[in-house]
C-alpha cells in the first residue's frame, strides 16, 4: 500500500434556511469527553485495490448500518490529515433520521495495558449541523470539504 487512505460520504440536505451536513462524533474512549475537533464525515479506510468512491459507499453503510444513499455523489477531492492518512470525500444530497443508525464497532485494549479487549461505535452520536456549525465541530483537516461543497453550491 502507498500510505493509509481513508474515503467518505458527506451527506447534505437544504431544509432552509442554511445547508445542513450530516457528522458524526467519534467513538471510543479517546473521545469521549471531546467535541471541538471530535467530529467526522463519515469514512474508513481501504487498500489500493479499491476504487475510493466504492470504499466510501462501503464505509458509510459499515460506520451507520444503513444503506449508502444513491448518488449523483459530487467530488470534493481528498486531503492529507495530520496523522498522514489521505482522505477523499464525495458530497450527495440525502436525508436520515440520524436515530435510525446502528454504528458499526471497533475492538481495543481498554484501558491500555489492561489487558481487556473492550468494543466500542465506530461514531457515537451523528447529528445534522448547519456548515457553519459542522465547521466548528469537525476535525481540523475535514474542513476544508465543507469550503468545497460550499464552492459547489456557488458554482
Amino acid at each position: 500500500m502507498t500510505g493509509r487512505r481513508s474515503a467518505g460520504l458527506l451527506l447534505f440536505r437544504d431544509p432552509g434556511p442554511a445547508v445542513e451536513v450530516l457528522v458524526g462524533h467519534m467513538g471510543g474512549p479517546f473521545w469521549a469527553r471531546r467535541d471541538h475537533a471530535a467530529w467526522s464525515i463519515p469514512k474508513g479506510e481501504h487498500g489500493d485495490e479499491e476504487e475510493p468512491l466504492a470504499a466510501a459507499v462501503r464505509e458509510f453503510e459499515e460506520e451507520l448500518g444503513l444503506p449508502a444513499p444513491a448518488g449523483p455523489y459530487v467530488p470534493l477531492g481528498d486531503v492529507r490529515q495530520a496523522g498522514g492518512k489521505t482522505v477523499a470525500v464525495w458530497a450527495v444530497e440525502a436525508d436520515l433520521d440520524p436515530e435510525s443508525v446502528v454504528p458499526g464497532t471497533f475492538r481495543m485494549e481498554w484501558p491500555r495495558g489492561s489487558g481487556r479487549v473492550r468494543e466500542f461505535p465506530e461514531l457515537d452520536r451523528v447529528a445534522w449541523l448547519t456548515v457553519d456549525r459542522a465547521a466548528e465541530k469537525l476535525v481540523a483537516a475535514q474542513r476544508i470539504f465543507l469550503e468545497r461543497l460550499a464552492a459547489h453550491f456557488s458554482a
